[in-house]
């Protein structure tokens, strides 16, 4: 089946779709997305991902081409469209398509943003293998630029990241900056000591991750302590446990740092309860 994609206010089969060349996420990365999960047909925190595109748009001075409840009902949509039981909707708005390349911002009112919307099926997404057996991550130096907090579309260095744990051998890499972990290239970090979560408190330096949000919550109401400060790889290592979040891995327990094993090397107790109670509480509140 041919997918269905949502371009400008059109549902058009993916291969109708065509964006211009002179589109500023293409020149610049000039934009922002955002990527919530479907499971059992609905949406995981759609709410937090809409405020956070705001934030994003309006951190960048960008101009929102639809509506919160319109963006809501395009989701659905294509969740419809695409039978999605279980996977993913990308959302991402650019600046537009200027008639000609410029450093400068174009007119907002001659130039109308982006925006584009597709899914991404992922059956088996709430019970995947990796959750079972643990993530094997490295430490790499962060050289991303200073916004972090603005989820943009300029993606190359993590995705540098992800290669370089690759080719070690792991699954994916923790960004480190003068001496204490960031997060992960696409996911926010957290190890365990004893009854305490520690994870980077909010700032620029990091994504202000919705998974991040709700896992956290879950943890204060689990009665775990929730400490936000930073960490270094040697504190990690030396943790009883440690996990990373996202939207499209929810909680995913870490089990090797560096080479170095974390307690007997298989996923944590407490890291596995999280994602139990995520994927529990999420599915209760999805829409």
């Amino acid at each position: 089946m041919t997918r269905i994609v949502y371009l400008n206010g059109d549902y058009l089969p993916e291969t109708e779709a065509k964006v211009s060349i002179f589109d500023r996420a293409f020149l610049m990365a000039d934009g922002v997305y955002e990527v919530t999960s479907v499971l059992d047909g609905k949406l995981i925190d759609f709410d937090g991902h809409a405020v956070r595109l705001q934030r994003s748009l309006d951190e960048l001075d960008m101009r929102a081409p639809i509506g919160k409840d319109a963006l809501l009902e395009v989701h659905r949509e294509l969740v419809r469209r695409n039978g999605i039981d279980e996977g993913l909707v990308y959302l991402q708005i650019t600046r537009g398509a200027p008639a000609d390349r410029d450093f400068v911002f174009p007119d907002p009112e001659t130039t109308e943003p982006t925006i584009v919307l597709f899914t991404q099926n992922k059956p088996g997404l709430a019970h995947s293998p990796a959750a079972k057996k643990g993530m094997k991550i490295i430490s790499i130096e962060d050289q991303r630029w200073g916004r972090r907090d603005i989820k943009t579309v300029q993606l190359l260095y993590p995705s540098m990241g992800k290669m370089m744990a690759k080719k070690a051998g792991a699954d994916d890499a923790w960004m480190v900056e003068d001496g204490f972990v960031t997060e992960g290239t696409s996911n926010n970090a957290y190890i365990i000591k004893g009854n305490k979560i520690v994870t980077r408190a909010l700032s620029n330096d990091i994504l202000h991750g919705i998974t991040r949000a709700a896992v956290l919550r879950f943890a204060r109401e689990a009665q775990m302590e929730v400490e936000e400060r930073n960490f270094s790889i040697d504190e990690a290592q030396a943790a009883d446990e440690a996990f990373i979040t996202s939207a499209s891995t929810f909680v995913m327990p870490v089990v090797e740092i560096d080479g170095v094993a974390l307690g007997d090397g298989t996923p944590g107790a407490r890291a596995l309860r999280l994602r139990e109670i995520y994927l529990d509480e999420s599915r209760k509140q999805a829409i």
